[in-house]
């Protein structure tokens, strides 16, 4: 089932990336994507132009290098350069095997929520981050705002005015401020705004003296899980360049296998 959805997704994008070839015009908003969905019978419009990988996109726009970035109020624009949008997940430099009490809800569900509490109840993100687990840092909630700001993908200039952006948990320790995404399963890679937009938004409000912010980074959670127990593996990531979406490094990267005492 989910394939075939999968599929009919890839038919949207694929009829929407056409109609841009042949007009010429490569912004389209979401009354066109409900349009499209409607005549390919597709029921769920707003998940058409949320690709979180690059196996998301179709087949005509892997072959041609194209991907969607978002501009805000409801527009999109099709863009060359799939692996400036996309970041390919390092390899794994350090393994741990994590021992760890089990609690009676750490398994209870996939939900990306239920990731990031596993990884943090477990201490698993304390020992990643601060390499210390009884680091104290303040934790904030999955939270919701819109970004307006103007950034290079590439060489291009965009323009992004009310996008809405979703944090799914923010730490701060010492003064440094983590920005956390945790997802399921083991992807090859990632859509860098995910990751991009948070920093971002941090980084305005340390530019402005909003707030006494000394350093901003980024996590990336993955996990799968492994009988009755989870392998997580984390990613630290960074920005060299507010300005620019594709200036994303690694800072490190390590796997944890939960096993239960």
């Amino acid at each position: 089932m989910a394939n075939q959805s999968r599929n009919k997704k890839q038919q949207v994008l694929d009829e929407l990336f056409s109609l841009a070839l042949s007009t010429g015009s490569f912004t389209f908003d979401n009354e066109l994507v409900k349009e499209v969905s409607r005549k390919l019978n597709f029921g769920n419009p707003f998940d058409v132009t949320k690709l979180d990988n690059s196996e998301d996109l179709s087949p005509s726009m892997i072959a041609q290098d194209y991907c969607i970035i978002h501009l805000g109020q409801g527009k999109h624009r099709f863009i060359k350069g799939i692996s400036t949008c996309y970041h390919v997940f390092e390899k794994i430099g350090y393994e741990y095997a994590w021992n760890y009490r089990q609690s009676i809800l750490n398994e209870l569900d996939t939900s990306e929520s239920n990731i990031l509490s596993v990884a943090s109840n477990q201490r698993v993100l304390h020992d990643f981050l601060y390499e210390d687990i009884v680091a104290s840092p303040k934790v904030y909630n999955a939270r919701r705002t819109k970004l307006s700001f103007s950034y290079f993908f590439d060489n291009a200039l965009i323009e992004l005015k009310h996008q809405q952006m979703e944090i799914d948990l923010t730490m701060e320790y010492n003064g440094t401020v983590t920005v956390v995404e945790g997802k399921n399963g083991f992807p090859k890679d990632f859509n860098v705004y995910q990751l991009y937009y948070p920093y971002r938004y941090y980084s305005e409000l340390k530019m402005n003296h909003d707030l006494a912010i000394d350093n901003i980074t980024c996590c990336y959670i993955l996990r799968v899980k492994n009988n009755s127990s989870s392998i997580l593996r984390l990613y630290n990531y960074t920005f060299t360049d507010i300005n620019r979406i594709n200036s994303i490094v690694l800072k490190k990267a390590a796997q944890y296998t939960l096993v239960r005492r």
